[in-house]
């Protein structure tokens, strides 16, 4: 199970967020926090508040909708920053002249996976499988043509 939070057109690079981002990848969500709240980046305390609202998604949907999340074994599955829309602007220069600038924005994305939920999943597909297993195939006889031809020319050389 997967739960995310987005946090759009934020007034930072994305290059500059996707530092702090690294910071907290595969990392326990108690974790995260505290390295958050120890890094000097000024785009940290919105990843911060971005991590709480993920978290909470994830509490939300365990009470309503009954699904089975343990919340202290959540981690950070992935972290991106994506570009958002660029502003252009004019900075004046010398002579007369003017410069164009463009000020980035960034589109944030978490989202957290729980620790031993994929082991879970992992065992319901293999007992499924094992009960509606297919017969193995049978080798193409192509194949033993091939390696029978490769041992009579190793044996010429």
């Amino acid at each position: 199970m997967e739960f995310k939070a987005k946090a759009r057109f934020i007034r930072v690079s994305p290059q500059k967020a996707r530092l702090v981002l690294d910071l907290i990848k595969g990392k326990r969500v108690e974790d995260a926090l505290t390295a958050l709240m120890m890094t000097k980046k000024r785009i940290s305390t919105d990843v911060a508040s971005l991590l709480r609202s993920a978290v909470q998604n994830a509490d939300y949907l365990s009470q309503e909708k009954g699904f089975d999340v343990d919340v202290d074994r959540l981690y950070v599955k992935t972290a991106i920053a994506n570009d958002g829309p660029r502003m252009k602007r004019i900075r004046p220069a010398p002579m007369g002249r003017a410069y164009r600038y463009q000020r980035r924005i960034a589109h944030l994305e978490i989202v957290l996976g729980e620790k031993g939920a994929e082991n879970r999943e992992n065992m319901a597909t293999v007992v499924g499988e094992e009960t509606a297993a297919a017969p193995a195939r049978k080798k193409a006889a192509g194949a033993k043509k091939k390696s029978a031809v490769r041992k009579k020319t190793a044996g010429a050389r």
